[in-house]
Parts: C-alpha cells; sequence; structure tokens
C-alpha cells in the first residue's frame, strides 16, 4: 500500500519567544491541503500537520466555524473555505494584477463610461478587485475592491462564468438563490445557461438594467497563459446618457483593447493563474 505523504515539518521560528504555536499549528492544518489532495478526513489532516487527532479535531472545528474549512457533505471529509479565498483576492486586489488595471480604467472614465471595473469569480459571486468611477451616485452603487455581487446577475459575472465547463458553471449558478434584482435580471437556469453559450460566441457580455435599474454594461474577460479565464473587466453607464446599441458599437472596441492590454501584461509579468 502507498504510504500516506506528510507536508515537510514546519522549520523552527527564527524567535521562539515570538512564537504562538497554535497559530502555527492552526495553518498546519490549511497547508495539510493541495491540488491533489483538496478533500482530508481527521487522520489525514492530523497526519499531514503532525499533530495528534484530539488537537487536529478542535483546530478544524474552530476553522469551520471561521469559515476556513468546511465539511463536505455527507463524508467525513473537510475542504478549505471560502474565507481563504478571500484571503488571496485580498492580497491580489491590493497587488499586482490591481496595479496593472487601475491606469488603464481611469483612461476610460469618464471619456467612455461611468465607472470601470476588474473583477475575479468567487464561487457564485464577482468580486471587485479594482472599480474606478464617477457620475452614478444616484444609484447608490457600492462597489469598492472587496464588495461581491451575484455572478449571475452581472455581465462581469457571465463573462467569466461562460468559459467554465458546464457541470461548473451550473454548481456555481446553483449555489445561491437567484432573485430579480430588476424585472430584466435573468434567474432562469436554462436561460442562464444559454446567455452564457451567447457570452462565449461573442467573447463579451451585456447587460442593460439587469442587474440595476438604469444602467447599461459591457464586460470582457482576461485570460491567463493556459486560455483559462481568470477576471473579467466591465464598463458601465447611465442609461440617460446613452442608448444600448450606441454604447456598443463606442464604448466595446475601447473595452477589448484594454482587456487585450490588461491581459498581455499579466501574462508577461508572470502573475499567478
Amino acid at each position: 500500500m502507498a504510504k500516506t505523504s506528510k507536508r515537510a515539518p514546519t522549520t523552527a521560528p527564527k524567535n521562539p519567544k515570538n512564537h504562538v504555536a497554535s497559530v502555527g499549528k492552526a495553518f498546519g492544518v490549511l497547508q495539510s491541503f493541495s491540488s491533489d489532495a483538496f478533500e482530508l478526513t481527521l487522520s489525514e489532516i492530523a497526519a499531514r500537520a503532525n499533530l495528534d487527532r484530539g488537537t487536529a479535531f478542535r483546530l478544524i472545528q474552530t476553522l469551520i466555524e471561521l469559515g476556513y474549512l468546511h465539511p463536505v457533505p455527507q463524508s467525513r471529509r473537510f475542504r478549505l473555505g471560502v474565507a481563504c479565498l478571500d484571503l488571496g483576492y485580498t492580497v491580489l486586489s491590493g497587488g499586482a494584477l490591481r496595479a496593472l488595471a487601475e491606469p488603464l480604467l481611469r483612461d476610460l472614465v469618464p471619456s467612455v463610461c461611468d465607472a470601470a471595473s476588474l473583477g475575479a469569480l468567487d464561487g457564485g459571486d464577482v468580486i471587485y478587485l479594482a472599480r474606478v468611477g464617477t457620475g452614478l451616485d444616484r444609484h447608490k452603487m457600492d462597489r469598492r475592491p472587496g464588495t461581491r455581487i451575484p455572478a449571475y446577475s452581472a455581465a462581469l459575472g457571465h463573462v467569466m462564468l461562460a468559459y467554465l465547463p458546464r457541470d461548473e458553471q451550473i454548481r456555481r449558478l446553483e449555489s445561491r438563490p437567484r432573485i430579480k434584482l430588476s424585472e430584466r435580471t435573468l434567474t432562469d437556469l436554462d436561460a442562464l445557461l444559454d446567455r452564457l453559450d451567447l457570452v462565449r460566441r461573442q467573447g463579451h457580455a451585456i447587460s442593460d438594467g439587469e442587474n440595476a435599474y438604469g444602467l447599461r454594461t459591457l464586460a470582457a474577460p482576461i485570460f491567463d497563459a493556459q486560455g483559462s479565464v481568470t477576471a473579467g473587466l466591465s464598463i458601465t453607464v447611465d442609461a440617460t446618457r446613452v442608448d444600448m446599441a450606441a454604447f456598443h458599437d463606442q464604448a466595446l472596441p475601447q473595452l477589448m483593447r484594454v482587456a487585450t492590454v490588461v491581459q498581455d501584461l499579466a501574462i508577461k509579468s508572470g502573475l499567478p493563474n
């Protein structure tokens, strides 16, 4: 029988007086997971983190309460939780991808649109990584970095969901309740899947008042070097400023140009996928 591989023991702290052992053990639990071991039992976690089962159990329960782990339904396994993704996206939103995109987003506002955004998928949500906006105060839309919106309801969500495998699209769309944010919001699963197919064929997404009354949005994907979508860009305009057809014709080329530049810069800079 193949022997279960263990993660190498953590190196000794540089200053033991400043080392909090319980924190180190908690991170040992989180670091037990990997791309080829994304679901683990209590025994497997204890072995990989070099902990006794009692300590591992208490740490697991604490991390579940905090959202960093969650139990896999109908099994005795655990996997990393959404809070781990939040940490990663917080780093990303303050780091390289945001730094690359934000100056280019500023070039679009207000000449092309009233707001420009960079976002990424987190489960069934879009999480905003950067946002530049002006002139949309009357809509009272909070889209600061770290803000979440349902992916099913927004062009920015559609343009990233569109490039996922069908089963993954369904899983993410079914991961949260779908309610109408306006009379135009798509909530039916089949209608949403048809929309995602259209977005993939077009290479961009369109929303005319679907996420919020009076707002028109275009969104474009950002791919990594392997051709997987890692983020999306969107531009939004007040509906009183321009009709949808004119906004599409005038602004889409600018959006696609910026998305291509951000994508190329990210790949050349070697940003992680």
